[in-house]
């Protein structure tokens, strides 16, 4: 009895005293704003949280040309970095869009209640073979929103509502991918609303 008190004190102890090793794996990301040529190439979570100085830096990037640095949500550059993750896009992520003011927002033609305002938005330009590819495994994530803007050779991701768009014209099918339609039951075909 006595022994097993010890033996039971002492896991208890390790659990409270001890740190604890994580198996999470360090995320990496590589990307430059196509506007400002600003680039950030380096981990920005240490596969437990968000590394704070890398998110500062990586607001600094992401804010459009014109625009001041301001803080940007983490949820969307896991929704990016998961996107690329699990599409395979390697090398550097060309950014057409993150942060804007809204004046910038007006010039751009954004939405009034664009996820760009609150820095929890990101435009990223796909080329045209995979943008199918890499529209389907941000839909299927089923986290914020997704617009897939083909005319112009990128996709909208953002940590906003669950919702989806596309620049196609009324009646126009985006994608001839099947099991793409499928997933996106509610695609909405109609005005961009970036």
């Amino acid at each position: 009895m006595r022994r097993s008190l010890i033996l039971g004190g002492a896991a208890a102890f390790a659990t409270l005293v001890l740190p604890r090793t994580s198996h999470a794996a360090a995320r990496r990301i590589s990307l430059k704003h196509a506007g400002s040529g600003a680039k950030f190439d380096g981990t920005w979570h240490d596969g437990r949280a968000p590394d704070r100085s890398a998110m500062a830096e990586l607001s600094e990037v992401l804010a459009d040309p014109g625009c001041p640095p301001h803080p940007f949500d983490a949820d969307a550059i896991a929704i990016l970095w998961e996107v690329a993750a699990r599409t395979r896009l390697t090398g550097e992520l060309d950014v057409h869009s993150g942060y804007r003011t809204p004046a910038v927002n007006r010039a751009v033609h954004g939405a009034g209640d664009s996820q760009h305002l609150r820095a929890s938005a990101v435009d990223v330009g796909i080329a045209a073979g995979r943008l199918p590819a890499v529209a389907e495994a941000a839909l299927a994530l089923k986290k914020g929103g997704v617009g897939v803007y083909r005319s112009r050779g990128f996709i909208h991701l953002d940590s906003g509502p669950v919702r989806n768009w596309s620049d196609g014209g009324a009646g126009t099918s985006i994608f001839r991918n099947t099991r793409f339609m499928r997933i996106t039951g509610t695609f909405r075909i109609g005005e961009p609303r970036y």
